[in-house]
């Protein structure tokens, strides 16, 4: 009986401490204190992947073609990771690798080096998050201001084949299923999620799953 708690035991604290990346969107700038809190307490290691938002929304607006926008928009990933870092309290790193705590990856010079990625705006930090969780053979959770994917008005628990739907860019499904990884569309804005992740928990929402 002591044998089989234990075992228990271990394997949540296992499933609490396992890495995983987090892409944290833009739309939850004004969420970046309570949620940066949270994930800082967590004793897992958390590979934080910023959104662009507003600064990748800036470029949006400007008349320049797809490649001088795709690395702008890049930039402007770093500029909001360097504001999370700073409000949230976070270290970064440049590098795609497993950090030992909850850190902030700033994305431009890996991207610059493999440009992996198609340059339109089909592609966004979420498909970024994802090729950066493919990188690690880690799963993947969007924090975003949604509670999940809806098709037909309904929240999706599950998918497991591609979906048109405006929570994600259209690239991102279909590359978490053509990788056979595991991803997480969460509510950001729901303070027992982010508890949950950082304690690796069961999570709300909609998984994708190849």
């Amino acid at each position: 009986m002591r044998d089989s708690q234990s075992k228990v035991k271990n394997l949540a604290k296992q499933l609490s401490e396992s890495p995983i990346v987090v892409k944290f969107g833009g739309s939850l700038m004004d969420q970046v204190p309570l949620i940066s809190t949270v994930l800082r307490s967590s004793h897992r290691p958390i590979l934080i992947v910023p959104g662009g938002g507003p600064f990748a929304d800036a470029v949006r607006t400007l008349l320049v073609g797809e490649d001088a926008a795709h690395w702008m928009a890049i930039c402007g990933m770093e500029q909001y990771g360097w504001y999370i870092a700073a409000v949230g309290g976070f270290a970064t790193q440049e590098t795609i690798a497993v950090p030992e705590k909850p850190v902030v990856l700033l994305p431009y010079r890996s991207l610059r080096t493999t440009d992996p990625l198609p340059h339109s705006w089909n592609v966004t930090s979420d498909t970024i998050a994802a090729w950066v969780a493919a990188e690690l053979h880690l799963d993947v959770v969007l924090l975003k201001s949604v509670a999940g994917i809806r098709v037909h008005g309904k929240i999706q628990e599950v998918i497991s084949s591609p979906v048109s739907c405006p929570e994600v860019d259209s690239w991102f499904i279909p590359f978490i299923l053509d990788h056979r990884q595991t991803a997480y569309v969460v509510d950001g804005r729901d303070p027992e999620q982010i508890a949950a992740l950082a304690g690796g928990k069961t999570l709300r929402g909609t998984i994708i799953k190849g």
